[in-house]
């Protein structure tokens, strides 16, 4: 991705009331989802689309403790683990409800995301869902890489509290190197502007 046009990061606000908006529409509960895997688990469209059960439930067939991406449901080689978000984690868990009712479910190879026609989605759909969705908001100069962006970014700035580094948010965010997570980070002047008095 260029520079100059990365897609914006989101404000709590933002993703409180895109969240609310894709509430109102059909399949509310699977659109959620979609919003939360990028906004709460930092997923590409493609990780999006490639998400099966298998990759996030545990022996019982309950909703586990993180999401395991396979490499082939991810871009290259960055499959990884990423720790469960709670509100995603119990958003899930009314989606799988939802969705073992289907008549070919299959809690080893169903998708996750699965739309009245298909029983999964590609990527280019998900991007074209997250376009039409940020249109509908008027939130401008957003897109399906948002989510991801605003992930990273929350997860760059509070690392540190929890007694991690940007290694561990290059290691959720499944990057080949520490410098592409770094593209991804939005700055803040205001923290920058501190910092200097407290070095």
């Amino acid at each position: 991705m260029a520079l100059g046009k990365q897609a914006k990061t989101l404000t709590k606000k933002q993703t409180d009331q895109l969240l609310w908006y894709v509430s109102t529409l059909r399949s509310p509960v699977r659109n959620q989802v979609i919003v939360m895997l990028s906004v709460k688990a930092g997923l590409r469209a493609k990780e999006i689309a490639g998400l099966t059960w298998s990759m996030i439930t545990d022996a019982d067939g309950d909703i586990g403790a993180s999401i395991h991406l396979t490499d082939k449901a991810s871009k290259g080689r960055s499959g990884r683990v990423i720790p469960m978000n709670a509100l995603l984690r119990q958003k899930l868990t009314e989606h799988l409800e939802t969705e073992q009712k289907r008549h070919n479910f299959d809690l080893a190879t169903s998708h996750v995301i699965t739309t009245e026609r298909a029983s999964k989605t590609s990527s280019q759909a998900i991007v074209n869902m997250f376009s039409s969705w940020y249109a509908d908001v008027g939130l401008v100069g957003c897109s399906s890489h948002s989510g991801r962006r605003t992930f990273i970014t929350n997860a760059a700035k509070k690392i540190s509290t929890v007694g991690g580094s940007l290694r561990d948010v290059q290691a959720l965010a499944g990057h080949s190197s520490l410098a592409v997570t770094q593209r991804y980070i939005e700055g803040d002047v205001d923290a920058r502007a501190k910092v200097v008095d407290l070095v």
